[in-house]
């Protein structure tokens, strides 16, 4: 009798089956690991622009000089700021609602690129930075 060496249809049907359940699950949290350390790329510029927009608020007594403070230009030119690195955020600013321009802001870091546009869990595709420091959505921070 002849003694066969190798693997069966069967057996490597299985082994098939197990790789695809493996990469099934371990995918989607792989992504989403992407996606949380991308995430540090928007934290960076938004306390970045958020120290120069202080430091004209220091020698200016506020935050939307646009003569002698070109940040403040660059963020209110319609195209805000796309950060560096993989630029997968723009940063934009508005007043806080109920604020003053001169005295308050707020710095919006909207995803543009994928895969951040789709971290929308918690709304982390939309971060946000306030002049006195709080920073939504909690989660993302």
């Amino acid at each position: 009798m002849k003694r066969t060496i190798g693997f069966t249809l069967i057996e490597l049907m299985i082994v098939v089956a197990v790789v695809g359940i493996i990469a099934a699950i371990a995918y989607p949290s792989y992504m989403e690991s992407v996606r949380k350390s991308n995430r540090a790329e928007a934290k960076v510029e938004l306390m970045d622009i958020s120290q120069r927009l202080q430091r004209c608020y220091s020698s200016y007594a506020r935050f939307d000089n646009t003569a002698n403070c070109p940040v403040y230009a660059d963020l209110t030119d319609g195209n805000g700021i796309v950060t560096r690195g993989a630029g997968y955020y723009r940063i934009t600013i508005a007043p806080i609602a109920g604020g003053v321009a001169a005295t308050s802001f707020e710095l919006l870091a909207t995803a543009i690129k994928a895969p951040q546009t789709k971290d929308l869990t918690d709304g982390c595709n939309e971060m946000r930075l306030r002049h006195t420091g709080v920073q939504l959505p909690d989660v993302c921070w």
